[in-house]
């Protein structure tokens, strides 16, 4: 006998903003809402995961008091239809840590490493969604086969809400003794 598999209703139907914020944290947990549909994002790898903590950790060192980085929470892009992305690392202001949702204005720079499967995503969509919310910042970072990352960096016109080519850095992010991580930001 077949086992099937049935998605929830909530999978399949648009959702408001109102009933996302009903839901629990693990319901939340992996997904992003676009345009008021429910994207179940497959787990990251760990090397995904670490790199996103490691670059994490480096800005949040480096952003001093009035900014924080963390990774692994939502940013509200917009509430009609709901667009909530998760980007792998947001550097957002320090005073608005216990706001929720994170909106847009209060962030300065999104991340998103780029995995298997989330190529045309990250590349593309995102790139299109954070300038139109006005997101400052928006760095991609790709993981080449050597272990060397690739951070290509974009720079929002507020003008026309697009994002333009910033500089594209090679091996930026450096992991040296245990636990001690660099990043140069000069060009930010």
């Amino acid at each position: 006998m077949a086992a099937e598999m049935m998605a929830p209703a909530w999978m399949h139907e648009q959702i408001t903003a109102e009933e996302y914020e009903s839901w629990s944290e693990e319901q939340c947990a992996g997904i992003e809402i676009v345009d008021g549909m429910v994207v179940v994002s497959p787990s990251a790898s760990k090397r995904h995961n670490r790199l996103a903590r490691l670059l994490a950790n480096a800005l949040d060192a480096a952003a001093g008091p009035d900014w924080n980085a963390d990774t692994d929470f939502d940013v509200r892009l917009q509430d009609v239809p709901l667009t909530n992305r998760r980007p792998d690392v947001t550097v957002y202001r320090a005073d608005t840590i216990d706001i929720t949702p994170t909106r847009p204005e209060h962030v300065l720079l999104v991340v998103e490493v780029v995995s298997p499967g989330s190529e045309t995503t990250d590349r593309i969509v995102k790139v299109d969604q954070y300038a139109k919310a006005g997101i400052a910042f928006y760095w991609r970072i790709e993981q080449a086969a050597t272990g060397v990352p690739l951070v290509y960096t974009y720079v929002l016109d507020p003008a026309t809400k697009t994002f333009r080519n910033g500089d594209v850095y090679i091996g930026v992010v450096k992991v040296a003794a245990p636990f001690a991580v660099e990043i140069d930001l000069s060009q930010v």
